[in-house]
């Protein structure tokens, strides 16, 4: 927020108008338009945070900390602290703060209020003072998936002369964090990348967010509930905010800690280089770093900060033979910005760029990594810093079944492209535009070349002969990939701790690498993402000599204890064999728990691998012996029928007569929610969806099925 320079100078009460703080404008409201691939340049101009008229009185509140120091779980207590800043421009009395801190009502037993008063110190104008609190029983915040994210209510009253002159409340957590660069001993001359969430290692599930509009100022609440809502329900516990977009209004991080949702958070610089020899440019960079760190620090949900997206990556890419050649920027990166982390937060991880780590800035033994070896044929080896990159666009550079050779200790990028559903395409395309590789198609996507995903899906569908085919067999393509790369890197658990694929949602409506539209809607990639980060998960690995293995995961909070149901059949239901294996895999573990030879499954394209919880535990999962294109079977519709549960839910009966893969629903308001969508059916199955529309009547004769 602006203030004057001076404070001295100023009556003991004045007006501010407050529009949001200029430190956080031109070069936040800039870097959101280096969106490469992702939307039409629209550059933005003027007042984009709300305006408010504030009277002021003698000092004000101008920063308030809030961190955990300690978690005694044998004592049942926490030591919490509370530094609080104030700015003074009136009276030279002394300032007093007060501190309330109150467990929310809804966290279960109640807490009793701790509360305690200090003297603020320091010179003429400003004046600070750290308050020590010992909270007894307290309720952590976890990520939704460890448990509750339990929040407490921060009261700070600024006293002058027993007169309350300002107050300022947060919602705080009290939660440990720490980031794990230790050796793996079971992979020697590699590290762990792990977030460690109140000694607890935890598994990163998520994906990447952008801005959830191109006109950056104008997104309704609405939205951001329902993204991140729908992101929660996914079962992801965190996000990275890219550093091609913005610095996100307040609702966002207010939401991610109400939901559980750890936010890997970027700072606005991507994909260029910066200078950092201007001091004017330096000086506004500092001041707005300066602020946002302040501004987001107290949020439990903060898991870290990163310098930036790919600067040192992109670099050695385009200099890579040119080991002296300094890349600009290099100094916002590596002095500026992790001493302002140090000095104003000190407690979040830092860590330079994304990605970043080894002996190549995209290494698969230390950091974290971005995968575009699939998507943009950059070919996976073990690079070492001066040898050249390699790419390979080809159909057999770019299929998804390269992820299978990504050794990398957290995947924060990786994904592929998707048409959106066909009635969003509607709403933006032209009617006689309305086929595959029209102008106005190609126009909605900003990726080059224009036929990229046509290589991707060559490998798994074949090439679509018209637009709703496209639609498909690029939700396919999409789907399939991101179920594979997501149960790889998960089997790889602990050795790798993270994937936050490419990209959540879209900033308007067009084709890309996104797997909800821009309004809201889900295409197979978010349901097929949602089942492969569910808590406990079981899925298959071929070999290369034909063998098969079974693995199971388990995130959950306790041992996964089950019966694994296995068959082998045909897509015309014959039945070739059916076993029961138990299995006993412990928190925080992947683990290979049965394994058949390549004999033992035959494995034909007419026929396929599948496995069931015998309790529910996991949902069930299945492994074809060829690509999409090349599986032997009957494309038949199953039967369906409705009932009207309500006005705005209904339930939608689905049964198949032989396997029906990539089964789906379609209705035409683009606020319906599924149960679930996208899915394959086995012989004499039966799935029950239910379908909800809170804003509009559902018709049964609306809902459209579909398989292919």
């Amino acid at each position: 927020m602006f203030r004057p320079a001076s404070r001295s100078r100023q009556p003991a009460e004045h007006f501010s108008l407050l529009g949001g703080d200029p430190r956080e404008s031109l070069h936040a409201q800039g870097s959101i338009w280096l969106w490469l691939g992702l939307g039409p340049r629209l550059p933005t101009v003027g007042i984009w945070r709300p305006v408010e008229l504030r009277r002021e009185r003698v000092a004000i509140i101008s920063g308030i900390h809030f961190r955990t120091l300690e978690i005694d779980a044998s004592r049942r207590q926490a030591l919490v602290a509370a530094h609080v800043e104030a700015e003074r421009f009136g009276s030279q009395q002394p300032l007093v703060a007060q501190l309330r801190l109150t467990a929310s009502s809804d966290q279960g037993e109640p807490v009793p209020a701790v509360e305690q008063t200090v003297d603020l110190q320091g010179n003429a104008s400003r004046l600070d003072a750290t308050i020590y609190l010992v909270v007894h029983q307290p309720h952590l915040w976890w990520t939704h998936d460890r448990g509750i994210p339990a929040l407490y209510h921060l009261e700070v009253s600024l006293g002058c002369a027993g007169t309350v002159i300002d107050r300022q409340s947060r919602r705080v957590g009290i939660r440990t964090l720490r980031l794990d660069q230790s050796p793996d001993p079971a992979e020697p001359g590699t590290r762990f990348f792990r977030f460690v969430l109140n000694g607890v290692l935890l598994f990163a599930k998520g994906a990447n967010w952008i801005p959830a509009d191109s006109f950056v100022g104008a997104i309704p609440a609405e939205r951001y509930t329902r993204l991140l809502s729908t992101a929660r329900d996914a079962n992801m516990n965190m996000l990275r905010v890219w550093g091609g977009g913005l610095y996100e209004h307040n609702i966002f991080y207010d939401m991610c800690d109400e939901l559980g949702l750890l936010v890997w958070q970027d700072f606005m610089f991507a994909c260029a280089m910066y200078p950092d020899d201007d001091p004017v440019f330096v000086a506004e960079i500092e001041a707005e770093a300066e602020y946002q760190i302040r501004r987001l620090r107290t949020h439990p949900c903060l898991a870290l900060w990163c310098g930036n997206n790919e600067n040192q990556w992109l670099h050695d890419q385009n200099y890579w033979d040119r080991s002296n050649h300094r890349m600009p920027g290099s100094r916002l990166y590596d002095d500026l910005l992790p001493r302002l982390v140090e000095t104003y937060d000190g407690q979040t991880p830092y860590w330079p760029s994304s990605p970043f780590g080894g002996n190549d800035h995209n290494s698969m033994d230390e950091g974290d990594r971005h995968n575009w070896d699939v998507w943009h044929g950059l070919r996976p080896f073990r690079r070492h810093f001066g040898e050249p990159p390699r790419q390979d666009f080809t159909p057999e550079g770019v299929t998804y079944t390269n992820y299978a050779a990504d050794l990398g200790r957290f995947i924060s990028e990786f994904g592929m492209h998707a048409a959106p559903v066909r009635a969003t395409l509607e709403q933006v395309i032209p009617p006689d535009q309305m086929y595959h590789h029209s102008p106005a198609l190609d126009h909605h996507n900003k990726d080059n070349p224009k036929n990229k995903g046509d290589n991707l899906m060559l490998s798994v569908t074949g090439l679509p002969r018209d637009l709703d085919e496209y639609i498909a067999f690029s939700m396919i393509a999409q789907a399939e990939g991101l179920k594979f790369a997501i149960e790889h890197y998960r089997r790889r658990m602990p050795h790798c701790s993270g994937t936050l694929f490419w990209q959540l949602n879209d900033c308007w409506p067009c084709l890309s690498w996104s797997v909800l539209d821009y309004y809201g809607v889900g295409k197979a990639g978010y349901y097929y993402a949602r089942r492969a980060y569910t808590p406990v998960l079981a899925s298959f690995k071929s070999l290369r000599d034909g063998s098969v293995e079974l693995w199971v995961t388990n995130d959950s909070l306790a041992e996964a204890r089950d019966v694994a149901q296995v068959w082998l059949r045909g897509f015309d239901g014959s039945e070739y064999w059916a076993e029961e294996h138990p299995i006993a895999v412990a928190v925080n573990t992947s683990q290979k728990v049965y394994a058949w030879s390549a004999a033992g499954v035959s494995g034909c394209a007419d026929r396929y691998l599948a496995v069931r919880s015998s309790t529910g535990q996991f949902p069930a999962n299945r492994h074809f012996f060829a690509a999409i294109q090349n599986l032997q079977r009957t494309s038949v519709l199953p039967e369906k029928s409705i009932v009207q549960i309500t006005p705005h839910e209904l339930c939608v009966s689905i049964k198949a007569s032989i396997f029906a893969y990539f089964v789906h629903l379609v209705v035409p308001h683009k606020d319906t929610r599924f149960s679930d969508n996208y899915f394959d059916l086995e012989a004499g199955e039966t799935r029950l969806i239910q379908v909800v529309n809170d804003e509009h009547v559902l018709q049964p004769e609306t809902i459209v099925l579909a398989a292919r």
